[in-house]
């Protein structure tokens, strides 16, 4: 790595940041210490550098292109609009329902998984009133212009250090060892992480096969 050179598709890196909406409020961050600070403290989020790979959709389309402009080691705020952050309010997926069609009680504010043919939506309670319940389903950041201060914190050189980076952003533990073009991953992981993990080692790092393999020991 040469100090000053900016960052190119497929670089993997690491970053820190604080997501912010235009009234300073914070949505989003990597610093534990600030979190505890601002009283938005998640005991279940991970505060630590996240690691990515630069254009693979690993953050919104806004952050991820304003990283192109960047180097290893600097800091920058960004300013994302919304139709390269989570898009604009759509009125349409704001929808109204009988406060009998749910098995529990609703109160505005709640958060409600629907099943979907593709898959679980989730939408927030807005208001209950006269027995009908108006549900948004926008992701709650959309038409909203965020502000993010970033900051590489280094970029990811070595080919094992990018795939232990790679299965990092997926929360996955494991032991990797490589031997020529064959990567061997020792880890627990359900099924379609392992396929999307394997597909991103194939485009960005100049490997021909990806093995998982689990190792179960006798508990003492």
């Amino acid at each position: 790595m040469i100090k000053g050179i900016t960052m190119k598709k497929g670089d993997f890196i690491k970053i820190d940041y604080i997501g912010r909406l235009e009234s300073g409020e914070i949505f989003d961050l990597t610093d534990e210490e600030l979190a505890k600070k601002e009283n938005i403290h998640n005991p279940k989020a991970r505060y630590k550098p996240l690691p990515m790979i630069i254009g693979a959709g690993f953050v919104i389309s806004g952050l991820d292109k304003a990283l192109l402009d960047m180097s290893a080691g600097e800091k920058k705020t960004i300013e994302v609009k919304p139709e390269d952050g989570f898009g604009s309010r759509e009125p349409e997926l704001v929808k109204i329902f009988p406060e009998k069609y749910f098995d529990q009680k609703v109160n505005p504010g709640m958060i409600i998984d629907f099943p979907d043919p593709s898959g679980t939506v989730r939408g927030r309670v807005q208001s209950v009133s006269a027995g009908r319940v108006r549900i948004d389903f926008n992701h709650p950041l959309a038409g909203k212009t965020l502000l993010y201060e970033v900051e590489i914190k280094e970029e990811i050189e070595q080919p094992e250090k990018r795939i232990e980076a790679l299965l990092d952003f997926f929360d996955v533990q494991s032991k990797v060892s490589i031997s020529g073009n064959e990567v061997e991953i020792e880890a627990k992981a359900p099924e379609a992480i392992k396929e999307r993990i394997s597909s991103l080692i194939f485009e960005y790092l100049d490997f021909d096969k990806v093995k998982f393999s689990t190792t179960f020991e006798k508990q003492k």
